[in-house]
């Protein structure tokens, strides 16, 4: 049985949190933490995991960054982003 998307939301949260805290200053890819949710299929997390960043950007909890400039997450974005701990 594959839980809610709310289960898994919460899950993604709480790994993009504790995942960005545990490496600041360093930043994770968004596949870091939907493989860490869901290792078999995390492809299937990406643009929750992506949504999930841009929520936690807007609240200022993360920052979302690509080649080093952070990203404004209301902005559209594409290709390979980062997450980093708000702050470090």
């Amino acid at each position: 049985m594959v839980p809610p998307m709310d289960d898994i939301a919460k899950r993604l949260s709480a790994v993009i949190l504790t995942m960005t805290a545990e490496r600041a200053p360093r930043t994770i890819c968004p596949s870091d933490a939907a493989r860490a949710v869901d290792p078999d299929n995390w492809r299937d997390l990406m643009e929750a995991t992506r949504e999930l960043a841009r929520e936690l950007a807007r609240s200022g909890d993360v920052v979302i960054t690509q080649k080093g400039e952070d990203l404004d997450p209301d902005a559209q974005w594409r290709g390979p982003v980062r997450i980093r701990r708000a702050g470090t």
